[in-house]
């Protein structure tokens, strides 16, 4: 097992990861908000879950804490999350950087937007604003 792999898993160990069936339900409950961290010609190729917020994975750093002059409103509004990426990998990264940030209540999508599709999840098209 290579490196990365190894640190994935030990990350993988310490975050709540959830399945897409279980990801599903959860679309349904208005109080989680969906993140996609997915660069924006992924979205724009492959679409998102409706309703998710996007914030691409290489900006959490800046867009999660509230006093940083590019924080993203939504992670101050939500109490929950569910991150997903295209495979998971993202993802799992992802949450232990919001964690570090202090943002709690966050999982992720095993397989992401894969995952997702495979089990029926609906996708929207995405267009930058």
């Amino acid at each position: 097992m290579t490196y990365f792999l190894q640190y994935l898993q030990s990350i993988s160990e310490k975050i709540k990861t959830i399945d897409a069936i279980e990801a599903l339900e959860h679309h349904k409950a208005a109080e989680i908000c969906f993140v996609d961290l997915r660069d924006g010609f992924e979205l724009m190729e492959y679409g998102l879950i409706p309703g998710a917020r996007h914030c691409p994975r290489g900006s959490l750093e800046f867009r999660i804490p509230a006093d940083s002059a590019y924080h993203h409103a939504f992670f101050s509004r939500f109490k929950r999350f569910v991150f997903y990426c295209s495979h998971g990998q993202r993802s799992i990264l992802a949450i232990h950087t919001a964690q570090k940030l202090g943002l709690e209540n966050v999982s992720h999508i095993a397989g992401g937007m894969i995952a997702w599709v495979e089990a029926g999840g609906a996708v929207e098209r995405w267009s930058p604003r």
